[in-house]
């Protein structure tokens, strides 16, 4: 049974393959411009816009229109931009060299993050990501069997793995990630052109799809200097301690309070 895509995600997804051949601050279609060609509500087309917008994408500015945003130097911790559409934000060519793709039995620590019983088929996906030719990651997947017929015959040397999962109508809605620094094995020294022991940072998430199941769980091997995160955060306000509290009652009882 073919899965509903929603029509503001088919609009995004057309938006994202157009905005990957434009350069930053070309203009794009306004709403009511979307509506005609898309044939939808201008509410369906502003949603559209507005998830781009929110992940850096797209710069609106009102009373003039949207425009395609200035790449960052770093991916936002907050958001999840596909590898692809990240380095090509980023001027750059992206490519993969395949290393792995096979289905095999779930270990039992492969079936906990994808909340499958050990044994059930997986697909692994390990790949060497590249930006003008240039390592910049390893990175492994696993993925639900839901999703194998997609994995197994898509172009992920030059596609996008998310884009192609798109296509299918497998939704990709919100993910969990750790972010930790390791030293590159052997093997990541290879693949990566560094020495063994330099450092890298690990990327380790979880994706699910539209109904909460989980559908990806990957671990992205970056050499550190090639490759950050920026964060943004809010900062928590103090809670007054009890002693705190007693302190400033002590001195409003004092007779005090009307000292300058």
């Amino acid at each position: 049974m073919e899965t509903f895509v929603p029509h503001y995600r088919r609009i995004e997804q057309a938006l994202r393959i157009r905005i990957a051949g434009m350069r930053a601050g070309e203009q794009l279609p306004s709403d009511a411009e979307m509506c005609v060609e898309f044939g939808v509500s201008r509410m369906t087309a502003r949603q559209a816009m507005q998830r781009l917008a929110e992940e850096g994408l797209v710069e609106r500015v009102p009373g003039r229109g949207s425009f395609v945003a200035q790449p960052p130097e770093h991916r936002r911790a907050d958001r999840l931009l596909s590898f692809s559409r990240e380095m090509e934000r980023q001027g750059r060519v992206p490519s993969s060299r395949i290393l792995a793709r096979e289905i095999r039995p779930a270990s039992a620590a492969a079936a906990a993050r994808l909340g499958l019983s050990e044994g059930d088929p997986i697909v692994v996906l390990v790949r060497l990501r590249l930006a003008d030719g240039r390592p910049m990651a390893v990175e492994s997947a696993i993925l639900d069997r839901r999703v194998a017929a997609v994995v197994t015959s898509a172009d992920l040397e030059q596609g996008s793995l998310h884009e192609a999962l798109a296509a299918a109508g497998h939704l990709l809605r919100r993910g969990t990630a750790t972010i930790t620094a390791d030293a590159a094995n052997r093997e990541d020294a290879r693949l990566l052109e560094i020495r063994p022991g330099e450092p890298l940072l690990v990327e380790r998430r979880v994706i699910v799809d539209a109904h909460g199941r989980p559908i990806e769980a990957t671990e992205s091997r970056y050499a550190a200097d090639r490759y950050a995160l920026d964060v943004s955060f809010d900062v928590e306000r103090p809670t007054p301690t009890a002693s705190g509290t007693r302190d400033a009652s002590r001195v409003a009882g004092s007779g005090e309070q009307g000292r300058p």
